[in-house]
Formats: C-alpha cells, sequence, structure tokens
C-alpha cells in the first residue's frame, strides 16, 4: 500500500555518555518522567501527526527496546496496514555490516522503505524529549517545494558552536551548514529531524556510499551534499520544548523541567497525549506522616518519608524519616528509614540502605571523578548501598556499597 510519508527513527545509539543507565539498555529505551521511555516522544509524536508507518532502527543492546515496543499497540501502531516495525542491522551475502553512520542506517533499510513508495521520508532520533507536530513540517516542506527540511531550533547565539547550524536567507532556504562552528553566521540549530523526498535521499545515499571518504552520516555527508548540488533545502522553525537527554545533566534537567514552576513540559495536555507501555499498578500512597511537594509520584508508590521537588517512577517506596530531594528515582527503587537523597538518579529496583546518604557534600578526603555527571550523583540499576554508606556528590555507584568501604559514614 502507497503512503505519502514514512518515518524512519534511529534509536540504535549506545548513550555511553548517560554511563550505566544504558549498560543494558539502548539509550531511547532509558526511563523518563514517572512513567515514560524517552521512545515514547516521537513514537506518540508521528501517531500525532497522522503517521501510521514507522520504523525503528536499532543496534546497541536492542532486546529492552524490541520487548517494549512490541506490536505497537499502545501507540495505536499495530496497523493491517503500516505499523511500528523494529529494524536491526542483518547481513547479506558477504556484504552484511553494522550501521556505519545515520544515513548508512537508513540506507540499508532502503527496501523496507521502498516497499510503502512513499514520497516522503521523516528521518527521526531516539533520543530527544519534545512535541512537535510533523504534520505541520511536511505542509512547510510541500508549500517550500523542497528538496529536503530541517528542523531548526534557535539556540543561544554563545550557545551556537555547540551545534550543527543551518545559514539561511530571508525566505528560510539553507545556503550553507556548520558543524560546530567556531564563530557562527546564525543561531538556528539543527534538531536532527529530517523531511527528504524519497527519491532525491535514495540517490544521494547511494553516492554517499560509494565515497570510501564519507561518514555516511546525514549532518557531516548528506545534507552538505544536497546544499552543494544547489538543491531546495530549508530551515523549519521550531519554537516549542526540546532536550537531548544525552547526557546525565540534561536527562536529570528534563525531569526537573516536568515539576517546575510553570512546568516548561507539559505531559497532561489531552490535545497531544504522549502514550507509553506500562504494568497496571495501584495507586500511588502517601503516609499519614510523609510530605511530598512539587513532584510527580507514580503510580505504585508507597511514600512515608519526605520528597520534594522529584520526580518517582512506578513502584518506588520512600520508608519513614527517609528524605528525597531534587532526585530522579527510576522504577521499583526503595530508599530505606532515614536515608536521605540528593540531587541523584537512582537506578530501577536499586535499594539505599538505612540511614545511607546519596550525593552528601564533599567531605575532606573524598575522590570522585565527576566527569560524566557533575554534581548529579548516579546509582546504576539492580545496585544495593548498605545501611549508613556515604556517597559523596557526583559518584557513579556501578557495584553494590557495602560498610566498611571507602565511601563509609
Amino acid at each position: 500500500m502507497k503512503k505519502r510519508i514514512v518515518a524512519m527513527l534511529l534509536a540504535g545509539g549506545q548513550g555511553s555518555r548517560l554511563g550505566v543507565l544504558t549498560s543494558s539498555m539502548a539509550k531511547p529505551a532509558v526511563p523518563f518522567g514517572g512513567k515514560y521511555r524517552i521512545i515514547d516522544f516521537p513514537l506518540s509524536n508521528c501517531v500525532n501527526s497522522d503517521i501510521d508507518t514507522v520504523g525503528v532502527l536499532t543496534q546497541y543492546r536492542p532486546l529492552a527496546l524490541n520487548s517494549y515496543i512490541g506490536t505497537g499497540q499502545h501507540w495505536d501502531l499495530d496497523r493491517m496496514n503500516g505499523g511500528v516495525f523494529v529494524l536491526p542491522p542483518y547481513v547479506t551475502g558477504v556484504d552484511g555490516r553494522w550501521y556505519t553512520g545515520t544515513a548508512n542506517a537508513i540506507y540499508q533499510n532502503a527496501e523496507f522503505v521502498d516497499q510503502y513508495d512513499p514520497d516522503y521520508v521523516l528521518i527521526l532520533s531516539g533520543d530527544h524529549i519534545y512535541k512537535m507536530d510533523y504534520g505541520a513540517m511536511l505542509r512547510f516542506h510541500m508549500e517550500k517545494n523542497a528538496v529536503a527540511t530541517i528542523a531548526v531550533l534557535p539556540v543561544p547565539m554563545e550557545e551556537a558552536h555547540r551545534f550543527g547550524i543551518m545559514n539561511t536567507d530571508e525566505a528560510d532556504r539553507i545556503i550553507s551548514f556548520e558543524e560546530k562552528p567556531k564563530q557562527p553566521k546564525s543561531n538556528k540549530a539543527s534538531m536532527g529531524i529530517y523531511i527528504f523526498n524519497w527519491r532525491v535521499l535514495k540517490e544521494s545515499m547511494r553516492l554517499d556510499d560509494e565515497n570510501p571518504n564519507s561518514s555516511n552520516d546525514f549532518g557531516n555527508d548528506i545534507i552538505p551534499s544536497i546544499i552543494k548540488r544547489g538543491a531546495a533545502v530549508y530551515a523549519y522553525p521550531f519554537k516549542g520544548y526540546w532536550k537531548d537527554v544525552g547526557t546525565i545533566q540534561s536527562l536529570w534537567e528534563a525531569n526537573m523541567d516536568i515539576i517546575a514552576t510553570p512546568p516548561k513540559l507539559v505531559l497532561n495536555d489531552p490535545l497531544w497525549k504522549i502514550y507509553s507501555r506500562n504494568p497496571i499498578m495501584p495507586p500511588h500512597y502517601i503516609g499519614e506522616h510523609a510530605s511530598v511537594t512539587q513532584s510527580l509520584v507514580t503510580e505504585g508508590c508507597r511514600v512515608e518519608g519526605k520528597v520534594h521537588h522529584s520526580v518517582l517512577f512506578a513502584n518506588v517506596s520512600v520508608e519513614a524519616d527517609a528524605e528525597v530531594y531534587d532526585s530522579v528515582i527510576l522504577p521499583g527503587a526503595v530508599i530505606q528509614r532515614g536515608a536521605k537523597v540528593y540531587k541523584a538518579i537512582v537506578g530501577e529496583n536499586s535499594n539505599i540502605g538505612a540511614d545511607a546518604v546519596v550525593g552528601g557534600e564533599l567531605r575532606l578526603g573524598d575522590q570522585v571523578d565527576n566527569s560524566l555527571t557533575g554534581t548529579i550523583t548516579l546509582v546504576g540499576n539492580d545496585i544495593v548501598i548498605q545501611s549508613e554508606v556515604y556517597l559523596p556528590q557526583g559518584t557513579v555507584a556501578t557495584e553494590d556499597a557495602c560498610g566498611g568501604r571507602l565511601y563509609d559514614k
């Protein structure tokens, strides 16, 4: 069945800057916002934009992501004609290979796209948090008679050197593209969201694949080559919330954005729902002597202690006299009696022992490598922090921390 547009979602990234959170799963499968995973956002955007055919390209540790997506039912993507399809790399003949770049990932799956004979292809990343109407972007693309359209977000000029920057004329036509320029001429940063005319993209990828010096990447190779050929490439201006959650700091910030006053990202918008796959849980319980302020508490949680400015995922337990501040507590974690958690991300099913401190102030003699986390403390999944253990801010706990070790009180 012919489709006007097919979406291809790049979800194979390792996400090494998220450390232990991606040790057993791809970055798009990382939990976010109390009851979601990162990939819920582009999938929900597709459904809300009336795009019903989505290929999800996986590579690094795809099992959790594949299991989560399933048939696509939870996003209304279990369709007879179309739907959501997980597309891992595969070997064909003697030249099968892993994806060598973002463009190569699409090129290896050209047959999947071809079976729908689309006029346009929407390329998405699976590691951004945002709500966006791709239909409006497609209308812009068609009105401009463009060959390619790149979604751009204005960033502060002093930060533009950190992004791929689009230089445009008065009509938003892209004149040149600069990857992390030292002296940027524009503040229009690429969001990694592209619409291409499929036939043009397919030919561009073929030529790129034949170039042994290419990195097979959209930003570095495909888009600059199309612009260089003089084709009509336009910048689509986006003005809503968008966050690349590729680091511990940005993931923590994005979770804090949903409980800001007012929220920077509204998740309960009835006009633009974010869909997810969640187990059925009982309502959360707040104890008689508990205190919960400016926080998001998901189903199945039990809170007997104090929680402030934090996000609690499903089935989290905060026991009496325990305190949680400015933190993200992932599903199934337990904060035992008297424990204190400050500005931390606590992994799934981890257990913080009684009277332990997670994210305490640095003390004389503490040596912490916080190059990954800054001042945020990170406890990995399925980690046990024994009673009265002290973890200074910036610590990354990847193994069980027991009494008598470096971080004892």
